[in-house]
């Protein structure tokens, strides 16, 4: 059985040896094939495109050169015109300045001479129409008495038949070009024909003598250009400055082909277009067409031969490649795919996702061992090895001229992660981390931002020795910064700025002036830039002045005197005015409570229990939550006042006036309250409302309600005469409901309604 066992496992280890080596065969078939005919498609379509930008740019270097022989034969064109124009007008004028005959004819002959002379100047000019055949006709004006001279005899300027153009040139008094095509008539009754006409200022060069005037006849010339041209394969047109037609070579009108060709004529000002007759132009590509087929034929048998030696070459290494994978994949238990391009895909797929892992893992690592050089900075632990770490982080320069620390703490955190999202949270964050950078490398410095907490961002900034970085560029920067958070996220940011410093040892240094800086954010204010070196601390040296105030204060409440609550008010204003530490402040208005107690808390159960554990801390969590000075005043006023009044009630028995003195100062902070009523009082001070109504009549001799409504009619009365609000605001501003109820009130205490006592502009007494 063992002996057969070990056969049959043999031969199936022989079958599956085979099956796999036919698999990987047919798979190398496979590939191989599909390799070598995925090429084809891309290949023929570049040699198409080959092909096709051969013909383009034999096409284009033919019309290239077709366009050259075509700009030179129109050239020789311009220039023959150009050239017959020259010499007549050259001939002309010599012909004026050598012969006599004209400056006779211009300075007036004898009356004896007169036919002999004219006869000759006319012989004159016909000779000159016989030697250039271009020049249609002659003729000469004489100022001395407006006389024309033509081939056909003297005339008066008044009948010239030429009598407009000779009048514009007599105001032009300008003869450097030929003109524009007109039409010319010799004679009133003959038939107008097309001339160019040059004139020049007798005698020459800017006589005041007289004319002479030329004309050239256009038929001449297009006769001369038509014999130049070829109408069979190319095309001539000549167009004036405003593009018009002028002439068409051999009468044709209409323009078939493009023009290739555009030279313009000095003299004339005439622009001359021309160019090849479509279907002419390529008729001799055909020709090279068969060599580009024949060479295109040789470049595809070429390029398949090669794709075919190429694919068998390349595909050694993937055949490596592929038994590699299939070895992995057997030693896996993977099952091997029928296509190789699977199989690559998956182990493609695979590397990428472990090579992302990495990066993700690496990029994390990164950051963290940023932050934690960052924070071993501002400590100034592990700086042996400080300059391979910053190279190795590429975080900031090794050794910068200049450093400074710079703190930033977001206002009211617990706000801030109230109304926004984690999400958002951290988007934030991340921009509030970018903008300094982007401020400082405008002022071509270095920044490197971190947050050391939840509410607080460092920033150290560095610079180079060269640069004119001060306190006074660190501020505007922090401004900048502060400006544009609040303008932009709605954020408000309390920013300290450290101490300049030389070197990253020092840098702790920078970061200590900062943070101690933030220190006065209820004194100074929370929206503002506060340096560390225009801020000493003075804290230490006024404790004692503070205690003393304190001591006044304890003492004016055992007696029951009001003027504690001034003497409140100008502690609050001497913290703002010494710039007091936040935390400083909070321990003094501790120590205030702390006197009080030991001062009055052993009257009665009631003040005992109000500093009892429970109500201090709830007092110490609401101190802690304000952000602002007015707000502790506010909760330090509030929790004073209500201790008062419970001290107060306590000794009602052996003093009403005091009780009387503190029900009057609350109806005066709150008389704007609609609420406020005899029952509220004896709710807020713990007696009967009868009580209340005989000890205010007792004290004030009026009643509660009368105080009242004169509280609100004097607050109405300025309000009326200083400021420009509705009635109806004003009466909820005072305490009604409405502005009826209001109004009586008023004219039953001021005589006139509120309406009358504003336009009357009535000023409310002292």
């Amino acid at each position: 059985m063992a002996s057969i066992g070990s056969f049959d496992d043999l031969a199936a280890g022989r079958s599956r040896l085979m099956k796999e080596s036919a698999r990987g065969d047919e798979m190398r078939r496979n590939w191989s094939s599909r390799m070598m005919f995925s090429y084809f498609p891309i290949f023929l379509l570049t040699v198409s495109i080959l092909i096709f930008l051969s013909f383009l740019i034999v096409g284009e270097l033919s019309r290239s050169e077709t366009k050259k022989a075509n700009e030179i034969s129109t050239g020789y064109i311009v220039d023959t015109v150009q050239r017959s124009l020259v010499e007549i007008e050259l001939s002309v004028l010599q012909e004026m300045e050598t012969n006599k005959v004209y400056d006779d004819f211009l300075s007036g002959f004898n009356q004896a001479e007169d036919s002999s002379r004219l006869y000759d100047t006319v012989q004159e000019m016909k000779g000159m129409l016989d030697r250039n055949n271009l020049i249609d006709s002659i003729y000469l004006y004489r100022a001395l008495d407006e006389k024309v001279l033509t081939s056909s005899g003297l005339k008066a300027l008044d009948l010239f038949a030429d009598r407009k153009f000779l009048e514009q040139a007599l105001l032009d008094h300008k003869s450097s070009s030929w003109s524009a095509v007109r039409p010319f008539q010799q004679k009133n009754a003959d038939a107008s024909i097309r001339v160019i006409s040059m004139y020049k200022l007798l005698p020459i060069p800017f006589g005041a003598e007289g004319i002479v005037v030329v004309n050239i006849n256009m038929h001449g010339i297009e006769r001369m250009i038509d014999d130049m041209t070829n109408n069979q394969i190319s095309f001539m047109r000549i167009v004036n400055e405003k593009g018009g037609l002028v002439y068409a070579a051999h009468g044709e009108q209409e323009l078939n082909s493009d023009v290739l060709t555009r030279i313009r004529s000095e003299n004339t000002g005439w622009v001359f277009e021309s160019g090849i007759r479509a279907g002419q132009l390529f008729a001799w590509v055909s020709v090279v067409s068969y060599i580009w087929i024949i060479v295109g034929i040789i470049t595809v048998l070429l390029g398949t031969i090669y794709i075919i030696y190429i694919t068998r070459k390349n595909y050694r290494p993937i055949q490596v490649m592929m038994n590699r994978i299939q070895a992995l994949q057997i030693q896996g238990g993977n099952v091997a795919a029928n296509s190789e391009l699977v199989v690559i895909d998956h182990a493609l797929e695979k590397l990428i996702e472990q090579t992302m892992h990495y990066e993700q893992q690496h990029h994390e690592n990164l950051l963290v061992q940023r932050r934690q050089l960052f924070l071993d900075l501002l400590e100034g632990e592990r700086l042996a090895s400080l300059a391979d770490r910053l190279l190795q982080l590429e975080a900031m320069p090794i050794e910068p001229g200049k450093l400074v620390f710079i703190a930033a703490e977001i206002n009211q955190y617990g706000d801030f992660r109230k109304n926004y999202s984690l999400k958002d949270q951290n988007m934030l964050k991340f921009t509030l981390m970018n903008l300094f950078q982007e401020f400082t490398e405008e002022d071509m410095m270095h920044s490197w931002s971190e947050w050391i907490s939840g509410s607080r961002m460092g920033v150290i900034i560095a610079w180079d020795h060269t640069s004119s970085v001060n306190k006074e560029t660190l501020r505007t920067l922090a401004d900048n910064g502060l400006r544009w958070v609040s303008d932009n996220l709605g954020l408000s940011l309390a920013i300290g700025v450290g101490a300049i410093v030389d070197d990253w040892e020092t840098i702790p240094v920078s970061c200590q002036a900062a943070n101690a800086a933030l220190q006065h954010k209820l004194s100074l204010g929370q929206d503002m830039v506060v340096m560390s070196e225009e801020l000493p601390d003075k804290t230490a040296m006024q404790s004692y002045k503070y205690l003393q105030v304190f001591s006044e204060i304890v003492r004016d409440f055992r007696v029951a005197d009001e003027s504690w609550r001034t003497k409140l008010d100008s502690v609050f204003e001497s913290f703002q005015k010494d710039s007091m530490k936040d935390e400083q402040i909070r321990m003094l208005l501790q120590a205030l409570m702390q006197m009080l107690e030991r001062e009055i808390g052993d009257l009665s159960d009631n003040i005992r229990k109000s500093f009892d554990g429970t109500s201090m801390r709830f007092y110490e969590a609401e101190l802690e939550e304000t952000s602002t000075l007015s707000q502790v005043r506010e909760v330090q006023l509030n929790w004073l006042t209500e201790l008062y009044r419970i001290y107060v009630s306590v000794n009602e028995t052996k003093s009403y006036r005091a009780m009387i003195s503190e029900m009057k100062v609350y109806i005066e902070e709150n008389f704007a309250n609609p609420d406020l009523s005899l029952k509220h009082l004896s709710d807020r001070f713990q007696i009967s409302g009868k009580y209340a109504s005989y000890l205010f009549k007792e004290e004030f001799d009026m009643k509660f309600i009368d105080f009242l409504m004169q509280l609100r009619v004097q607050r109405a009365e300025y309000l009326l005469a200083g400021s420009s609000s509705p009635i109806q605001d004003i009466a909820l501003q005072v305490g009604y409901a409405n502005s009826i109820t209001f109004g009586r009130v008023f004219k039953r205490i001021v005589g006139v309604t509120p309406g009358d006592y504003r336009k009357l502009k009535m000023k409310p007494e002292q």
